[in-house]
């Protein structure tokens, strides 16, 4: 029996197996390796969380510099910020500071 003849008696015994294996592990390859389905969706998910958190962060900043452009220009934003975070007042009027726990309980009050 030659070369040619036991190759030809292996593949009809046991080819069709060997190529279900070899497919099997392609498609679990495919599907759960490194570069497969399930990593490439894995990847997507966080390319799109990126993409979200940098539009939100676009948007800050979009608000930030408008703040600081009206805080360069309006004097009126100026003196409100001045007002709220420092409490200054103009000459003749009095600040009246009320704790917070008894503005939420005047707030439930009807």
């Amino acid at each position: 029996m030659d070369y040619n003849e036991q190759f030809s008696k292996l593949w009809r015994r046991y080819g069709r197996g060997v190529l279900g294996v070899l497919i099997a592990v392609l498609v679990v390859h495919d599907v759960l390796g490194t570069h497969g389905f399930l990593a490439m969706r894995r990847t997507q998910n966080e390319i799109d969380t990126v993409k979200a958190n940098l539009a939100r962060l676009n948007e800050e900043n979009q608000r930030l510099a408008e703040r600081v452009h009206d805080l360069r220009t309006d004097p009126h934003a100026i003196e409100k910020l001045a007002r709220e975070s420092s409490l200054l007042a103009k000459p003749g009027e009095v600040i009246i500071k009320i704790p917070l726990n008894q503005q939420s309980i005047r707030d439930q009050q009807p």
